[in-house]
């Protein structure tokens, strides 16, 4: 299917700050599940992009603004063509073993209570635990915005069997990684099933490396493998190595975001397009 994302992220700050430094990381890549048709990252100031890429893979975009600034909006707009893959990763240039991906961080850290958890799935292979880790996740983790806040860990959010999607990510990362399997973070985007194109923040999952199949990705916020209604941007350890803006400004004093977020299938925006014309 084609996709057609638009992400809109707005800071506004109290004074204008002297400079703004930030990491962009908002453009997929193309693998075999997904082609970049187009894409572009656009702001609304004097600013400098650098494009390169980090150890994982990801594209990155360096950002660095010109002269003092009190509202930054950085924009992207792309198209992206799917397939459904059976959550399978392919055609992605590795660039670490996945070995790298079982090394705790603070985020994804096992306590107690992660540890039980992990003791609970089922026994078999390594692919059919990685299914049974991500049903008691979905099943006993309920998905509730404003429960957690992005400082939040894997642990904490498991504690209070709710938050969004990047909690039920990191819970899966911790106990994967407790039962020997690599696991690392995705953050990206979804067509919603139901026709809702207006969201408030991007998706997150996790991808598992299992010997034979390679990187696997499990959504345990929707119980569900990724399929051709995913659209994968960036990996990490945890959610701060793949968050799609990360960065800081001198001077400025207080600083408020605001983001919009529209997923649509092409059919949908042709629709869209073909009302309008209409009316």
């Amino acid at each position: 299917m084609r996709i057609r994302i638009d992400h809109e992220t707005r800071y506004a700050y109290a004074r204008p700050a002297r400079f703004i430094v930030q990491v962009l990381r908002l453009t997929p890549r193309s693998t075999e599940g997904q082609q970049v048709r187009d894409w572009r990252i656009e702001t609304d100031v004097d600013a400098r992009l650098r494009r390169s890429e980090d150890a994982f893979g990801n594209i990155v975009h360096s950002l660095y603004t010109e002269r003092p600034t009190d509202v930054l909006t950085v924009r992207v707009t792309g198209e992206v063509a799917t397939v459904d893959t059976g959550g399978v990763l392919r055609g992605f240039p590795e660039r670490l073993s996945p070995l790298v991906f079982l090394r705790d961080t603070p985020l994804t850290q096992a306590d107690a209570g992660l540890r039980d958890l992990a003791a609970r799935v089922e026994q078999g292979d390594p692919l059919t635990r990685l299914h049974g880790l991500m049903r008691l996740i979905h099943g006993e983790v309920a998905f509730m915005v404003g429960a957690t806040t992005p400082d939040h860990t894997a642990a904490d959010a498991w504690a209070q069997k709710q938050g969004v999607c990047q909690d039920h990510a990191q819970i899966f990362i911790a106990c994967a990684r407790r039962l020997g399997i690599p696991a690392r973070y995705v953050s990206g985007h979804l067509h919603r099933r139901d026709g809702v194109i207006d969201q408030d923040a991007a998706h997150a999952w996790a991808e598992a490396h299992v010997e034979g199949l390679g990187w696997v990705g499990f959504d345990p916020a929707n119980g569900v493998c990724p399929t051709e209604h995913y659209v994968r941007v960036a990996c990490g350890l945890d959610a701060l190595g793949a968050t799609p803006i990360r960065g800081t400004s001198y001077g400025g004093g207080g600083e408020r975001m605001t983001v919009a977020l529209r997923v649509r299938h092409m059919q949908q925006t042709q629709q869209q397009q073909q009302r309008q014309g209409w009316s």
